[in-house]
């Protein structure tokens, strides 16, 4: 999977988000708050393809965490793309 290129992160107020804009002239926008670790998750995968064993190889390096547990929230977080759309 890949995070979809028209969508890029931007800071607002203090907080990281991604903003999605709704179509032919409806208001559906919708903003997306990341925290820290989807921030630097989405950092470091934003410009290519990645599977979900990528996203925990990526957690238990960064923050030291077992396997299982990258394992977890790296499913979470992907899932989380896919509900929101932003992956391809």
């Amino acid at each position: 999977m890949k995070i979809k290129q028209q969508y890029k992160v931007r800071e607002m107020a203090g907080e990281h988000v991604v903003i999605m804009q709704g179509g032919h002239g409806a208001d559906l926008t919708r903003i997306i708050s990341l925290n820290e670790s989807a921030l630097y998750l989405w950092n470091a995968l934003c410009d290519r393809a990645f599977s979900v064993e990528d996203v925990a190889n990526l957690l238990a390096e960064y923050y030291g965490i077992d396997d299982e547990v990258a394992m977890r929230d790296a499913s979470r977080w992907v899932e989380r793309l896919e509900e929101c759309a932003l992956v391809e």
